[in-house]
């Protein structure tokens, strides 16, 4: 899945603005400006449309991570991966949004996506793990959609 894709779909899910996302940035030691991030909000066939760096998505789910559940003095410092896949990106929104494996199963049912909950332990895995399952692209995006829907639905 495209790090814009994701971004995005991120910044609908937190309904917040561009200043927001850098804000979120700066949380994990990036200092991004908002006419930086623009190019990368926006869609492929889109006039100025930069792919967004792996270092930067992995920056900003850091970021993301410190905003939602805190900053630990006395734990060292996320690092922000080079090179990113959808399993690196599941692991870092799982601890964002503080989900459990249930969680997740629920997100995905509530979007009509079959999966199990064997399926989705694989994929919280280490790659050198004999049970290790690769996060597809389509597994991410209802996860995504289900985590904006979510996020969406006023809290009782």
């Amino acid at each position: 899945m495209l790090n814009n894709d994701i971004l995005r779909s991120l910044r609908y899910t937190l309904q917040v603005d561009n200043a927001a996302l850098v804000r979120i940035l700066a949380l994990a030691d990036t200092p991004v400006t908002v006419e930086q991030l623009a190019p990368w909000l926006r869609k492929e066939d889109e006039a100025g449309y930069q792919p967004c760096p792996d270092i930067v998505l992995s920056a900003f789910l850091n970021g993301l991570i410190y905003e939602k559940r805190g900053k630990d003095e006395s734990a060292p410092p996320l690092v922000a991966e080079r090179k990113l896949n959808n399993n690196i990106v599941l692991k870092k929104l799982r601890i964002a949004f503080s989900l459990k494996t249930d969680d997740i199963l629920a997100i995905l049912t509530a979007q009509q996506f079959r999966v199990s909950m064997p399926e989705i332990t694989a994929m919280m895995r280490s790659p050198e793990h004999k049970n290790f399952r690769e996060c597809g692209d389509q597994f991410l995006r209802y996860f995504l959609r289900g985590l904006a829907v979510k996020g969406q639905k006023p809290q009782k």
